[in-house]
């Protein structure tokens, strides 16, 4: 695919890596022919838009030094819904679940704070560096006015949602999070392995018939402040899905959106997160991450699920966050599950003193 003679402003950052010099932008799944050789930055939308920006340089170093992050007051943070709408919201799932209609939904809420002034992405990304790291961690961001499209997205995402790699596909859907490993419930040890059984089955429909395994079930990782079940689900790629120019189409119609932020069955479950959030997620819950193609058309490719993300857009700084409804649910217990899992990313954006990093 022939370079645009225009290279704008913007960068992206993941796995070590530094891009710039943007010189396209796709829809990946209306356009996923056009993913020609290059590196990739990827954002998706909860909502099913996914968009690829290519840059022309791309060189192993940490993100560019930024200028100081200035971000929101603490206390100009609001949310699509309060405590009283989110308990609400979670009866109701559970009223879905008794009907019958649904095993688990993801239900969730959208923090928002004036930031009138474009920040620095960077800023942001480099605070979270030091103050949450994450192993997905990494932001694109082409700014307002850029010749191209623009975006503004930063994560600290703990959660692999597709790696591709030597023809191989692999997922690792987080389902379960507590302050320690003692904190971790029998309903979350069972929510976890109802949303590996749906990235299974998403992946089957991709993958080589016999190949799907999950390599790890309700294992423990530790995050800064927080304990997360994670379990791991890999696949042999169809080899007529790996040679097909609508591959990334294809992928993503199988997996998209990300089971563990959805629910099960998951065409159920959007209904269900459709009629009872106030705010569209956006890149929350979506996906983030990078595609390298070579010259051979080979792929690597590195997606995490959008959560502990940030973005911002009209004057507006926003973060997500959510927890697994299930029947033995307890509402107050959900909505305290998404204050933790805001509290200390919304802290660091806040200029707050969140403590030492502990795992």
């Amino acid at each position: 695919m022939p370079e645009r003679s225009v290279r704008a402003p913007g960068s992206a950052w993941f796995s070590g890596v530094v891009a710039t010099d943007l010189v396209d932008v796709i829809d990946l799944r209306a356009q996923p022919e056009r993913l020609g050789p290059g590196w990739w930055a990827v954002v998706g939308d909860f909502e099913g838009r996914v968009r690829a920006w290519r840059f022309a340089t791309v060189r192993p170093a940490p993100a560019p030094a930024a200028d100081p992050w200035l971000g929101p007051d603490a206390t100009s943070w609001t949310s699509s819904l309060d405590r009283d709408e989110y308990v609400s919201a979670v009866d109701a799932v559970r009223d879905h679940i008794r009907e019958g209609g649904v095993y688990q939904a993801n239900l969730c809420r959208v923090l928002s704070a004036p930031l009138p002034d474009e920040p620095d992405a960077r800023a942001l990304a480099a605070v979270l560096d030091a103050g949450n790291p994450a192993p997905f961690a990494g932001g694109v961001h082409v700014p307002v006015g850029s010749a191209h499209e623009p975006v503004w997205v930063v994560t600290a995402s703990p959660e692999l949602f597709l790696r591709v790699a030597d023809g191989v596909v692999t997922s690792g859907p987080i389902k379960g999070t507590a302050v320690t490993a003692d904190g971790l419930t029998a309903k979350d040890r069972a929510e976890n392995v109802m949303i590996t059984d749906l990235v299974r089955n998403d992946l089957q429909r991709v993958c080589t018939p016999g190949t799907v395994e999950v390599t790890t079930l309700l294992g423990e990782e530790r995050h800064p402040g927080l304990v997360h079940l994670v379990s791991t689900v890999q696949g042999v790629l169809d080899p007529a899905v790996v040679g097909a120019p609508d591959l990334w189409a294809r992928l993503l119609d199988a997996t998209y959106p990300p089971g563990s932020v959805s629910g099960a069955p998951k065409a159920a479950a959007l209904r269900i997160i459709e009629s009872l959030e106030r705010a569209t997620r956006g890149p929350y819950c979506g996906a983030v991450g990078w595609i390298s193609v070579d010259e051979a058309g080979g792929v690597r490719a590195e997606l995490a699920v959008g959560i502990r993300t940030f973005w911002w857009s009209d004057g507006v700084l926003r973060f997500g966050t959510g927890a697994g409804i299930t029947w033995g649910s307890d509402p107050q217990d959900e909505w305290a599950e998404t204050e933790l899992k805001a509290a200390r990313l919304v802290g660091l954006a806040s200029n707050v003193d969140v403590g030492p990093v502990t795992h």
